[in-house]
């Protein structure tokens, strides 16, 4: 009789026991079904928002239309043509034109009103702020100083750059080239090129230039086809038709602008007037430009992105 009750004891404590385990494992499982279902719904609603977020991109893009109109430095040439094409690709009824007419002409046209957006290769003057303009940098660009790949000198410091500019120092020989007559050309008056070169090496309104040139492109032909010229361009527009010398040992490239060891560098500015909205379509490719998302198509031309 005892041994029967004890049989039937432990059979109820095995019983309990089993049903114990039985529903802490539905508990668990239950558990692990609800942080599931959580999971899936927060990737659901992700999902949800990023389609939106896209869908909505894709209206707004569908919705713009007219033009937006820039005018200015040529050697922003490189660097506004692919973001003005990669722009039209994002917003197809719109028409994006650059007018490449220097520096100084851009920034007239923005006060006259020409133009949308001016685009300068050096900073806003203090009178051009006060006048009512506003200038951003949209990247940064090393003005390389260049030669005809025929002449031997590889490396010049600012200081006989400036000199060699300015008359002091007027043969080849006596740089440790050949002997032979320094041909001097640069760009015209206005110019964010020129002024970004003369400022640097301290040479402004004292330049004895051969030739006075109106763009980027003509100043790398010339010195490509005399071997005897010397002059400065915008790394974003070098060729192989011209020999980039380094400056104080320094070589123009995009990691020695951006680490500010190469010294001859300038800004790439977006010209507007302070106070006065744009129309919706400039607005779009203002902050498009300005952006995080162009730095490899600015890299892709030359220039050095710094958003």
């Amino acid at each position: 009789m005892k041994k029967s009750l004890a049989l039937i004891l432990s059979g109820l404590m095995a019983v309990s026991v089993l049903a114990g385990c039985s529903s802490s494992t539905e508990e668990t499982t239950a558990a692990a079904s609800e942080a599931e279902t959580t999971t899936a719904a927060a990737a659901d609603a992700e999902t949800e928002a990023e389609t939106e977020a896209e869908t909505e991109a894709e209206s707004e893009a569908e919705a713009l239309s007219g033009a937006v109109a820039t005018d200015g430095s040529t050697s922003m040439e490189s660097v506004i043509g692919i973001l003005g094409e990669s722009f039209m690709q994002e917003y197809p009824d719109v028409t994006f034109t650059y007018n490449p007419t220097g520096s100084g002409s851009g920034i007239t046209a923005v006060q006259e009103g020409r133009c949308d957006i001016g685009l300068s290769s050096r900073a806003l003057k203090d009178e051009e702020v006060e006048s009512g303009l506003k200038g951003e940098t949209l990247c940064l660009d090393g003005i390389a100083i260049i030669v005809n790949p025929e002449n031997p000198v590889e490396d010049l410091s600012i200081e006989q750059i400036g000199k060699m500019y300015t008359g002091e120092i007027t043969n080849w020989s006596e740089v440790g080239g050949n002997d032979e007559e320094i041909v001097l050309i640069g760009r015209e008056a206005g110019s964010g090129t020129r002024d970004g070169f003369e400022s640097i090496t301290g040479t402004e309104d004292a330049c004895q230039y051969r030739q006075e040139l109106t763009s980027t492109g003509d100043v790398i032909t010339t010195v490509s086809q005399n071997p005897s010229a010397i002059g400065y361009a915008s790394l974003s527009s070098i060729s192989d038709s011209v020999k980039a010398i380094t400056v104080e040992g320094v070589e123009a490239t995009e990691d020695t602008v951006r680490d500010g060891s190469y010294k001859i560098q300038r800004p790439f500015v977006l010209v507007t007037k302070d106070g006065e909205e744009l129309s919706p379509q400039a607005q779009a490719f203002y902050d498009y430009a300005m952006s995080s998302d162009v730095a490899d198509l600015i890299a892709q031309a030359g220039a050095v992105a710094i958003h």
